[in-house]
């Protein structure tokens, strides 16, 4: 005999989960872990909270498949960016990633990486702490990479992969929230390009 409570959870799964996730990923960049309420994200995904719940666990649990899902796609220049043949190459790649991905049609303006986290307090401290480590990978992907350039040649000798891989996050970041604050992809493919103006010379 089936129960009441069993009914929704025994029901086939009435809704795309991927294409949910998708939505999920839209409000997440737009409003921040903690702005965007459970309301805001099952409206946006189109199912309720006990379908969200069964699907993708709670806010934190959805987040994290968020994030996932965001670095696969919109961030997946970061990955693609170290593949390049040269450092000079990288950093173009990465900053021009950036740009594209903070002003994409049909997306939030900014990047979920930096969204994400502001203005987070206990609540959202989880969250906070999945995007500094989220960040830190990021950058110490680019780290790595710029290291085997000194160990090819392709840097001069003594130049410090660490600090190299962090200005292009900092830089990065603040394209990010210029983003959010309306600058035009043009105003900040100028900006990625005057910060390359000062990369060291091979």
């Amino acid at each position: 005999m089936e129960t009441q409570g069993r009914a929704p959870v025994g029901r086939p799964r009435g809704f795309d989960a991927d294409a949910a996730l998708e939505r999920a990923v839209h409000v997440f960049w737009e409003q921040g872990y903690e702005g965007a309420s459970l309301t805001d994200l099952t409206s946006a995904m189109g199912i309720t909270r006990t379908s969200m719940y069964a699907a993708f666990g709670n806010k934190e649990d959805l987040f994290r498949k968020a994030l996932e899902r965001y670095t696969e796609g919109p961030a997946s220049y970061g990955a693609r960016a170290v593949q390049e043949p040269t450092a000079r190459q990288v950093a173009i790649a990465f900053l021009s990633g950036s740009v594209r991905a903070t002003t994409s049609p049909g997306c939030p303006a900014g990047c979920l990486g930096v969204q994400g986290s502001l203005a987070a307090g206990d609540s959202g401290r989880n969250a906070r702490d999945a995007l500094i480590a989220w960040r830190n990978e990021a950058t110490s992907l680019l780290r790595d990479r710029f290291q085997r350039a000194v160990d090819e040649g392709d840097l001069l000798p003594g130049t410090d992969p660490g600090l190299l891989a962090r200005y292009l996050m900092t830089v990065a970041n603040g394209i990010a929230v210029q983003a959010v604050g309306g600058a035009t992809r043009a105003d900040l493919q100028q900006v990625a390009d005057m910060a390359l103006r000062s990369w060291p010379p091979a």
